[in-house]
């Protein structure tokens, strides 16, 4: 697993990538809600964000795992002014128009796969207000985000 963390412009960033192995994802999760608490995100929120992201994670390494790809899965987690946010990307090619992937026509496991999509895709949703799901022939990304209450500073 590799961290980077970084510092600019009023926003935190922290980078996490790691093989796609399924006991990685515990990993991500700890220090995504670490990160988040850090941040500022309430505290009866940090569940959720722990399960999003290891729904997310699970649904990239199963993504990974499935179509042989070594790539890493990556995690950036990013603390903005007034919204933490989390994207977890694949390597995974998005399907064409015409419902085939990049290697060709979709078979039956492919099919399985994408009902288990679907559904980490649903639990996610139920989990995050703040959800957007993209595609490309490069790969998916996955970015969720919280609001960040403002800490208060005393005079």
């Amino acid at each position: 697993m590799h961290a980077r963390t970084s510092e600019g412009d009023g926003m935190a960033t922290v980078e996490l990538r790691f093989s796609a192995q399924p006991e990685h994802v515990r990993t991500a999760r700890l220090v995504a809600a670490a990160v988040a608490r850090r941040a500022g995100v309430d505290e009866a929120v940090l569940d959720e964000v722990r399960l999003a992201v290891g729904e997310a994670c699970s649904r990239a390494v199963g993504l990974h795992r499935g179509h042989g790809i070594t790539a890493p899965v990556r995690v950036v987690l990013t603390d903005e002014d007034k919204t933490f946010s989390i994207e977890v990307g694949d390597e995974v090619p998005g399907p064409g128009a015409d419902g085939r992937t990049a290697s060709g026509p979709r078979d039956a496991a492919e099919e399985d796969a994408d009902g288990e999509d679907d559904m980490g895709l649903a639990v996610i949703s139920g989990l995050v207000d703040d959800l957007e799901v993209s595609s490309t022939d490069v790969g998916g990304v996955i970015r969720m985000s919280w609001p960040v209450t403002p800490v208060s500073v005393l005079p």
